[in-house]
């Protein structure tokens, strides 16, 4: 008897794939071709991946928001819409390229407020939000920036 017949007393009967089995066996073959990409993170973040990023123009900053961890030091695994909503509300992120015009205004700054390569504190919905592989980077205004921090987790709250 072969895999695609099923038998019933003396005659081979033809077997139905229905729709959504066939659906499901080619969303399951993409899932396994496809590569999982780890989201993005300062410490796995190469110069030539910063390199392929937009150059914010003017007085902007390109921040890559902070992601939290998927599990605490417990071993406690935070679910998947939690992970989502601290990404979108991150408050938080790793400045990665400054403007040539950031924090050059006299008027408005006697120093600069940061500088690439440090954590910052901004608005919780602030900047323009710019989807890329493997997760989003934000571009700020360099007045947006509320301060710095030394690590990010220290301020992080988790829902």
């Amino acid at each position: 008897m072969s895999k695609e017949t099923l038998s019933t007393s003396d005659k081979e009967v033809p077997k139905i794939k229905l729709a959504l089995e066939e659906k499901y066996e080619e969303e399951k073959k993409q899932i396994n071709v496809g590569e999982a990409k780890e989201p993005l993170h300062p410490d796995n973040i190469g110069q030539n991946v910063v390199d392929d990023l937009p150059q914010p123009a003017g007085y902007r900053i390109l921040v890559l928001p902070f992601t939290p961890r998927e599990k605490t030091k417990g071993g406690i695994l935070f679910s998947q819409e939690s992970l989502d909503k601290a990404r979108i509300a991150t408050t938080c992120g790793y400045v990665l390229k400054m403007g040539d015009l950031a924090y050059k205004d006299k008027n408005k700054f006697n120093d600069p407020w940061c500088k690439k390569g440090d954590w910052v504190i901004f608005a919780r919905y602030a900047g323009s939000r710019l989807p890329i592989e493997g997760g989003e980077v934000r571009l700020l205004n360099d007045d947006e920036v509320l301060g710095t921090v030394k690590d990010p987790e220290s301020i992080l709250h988790l829902i």
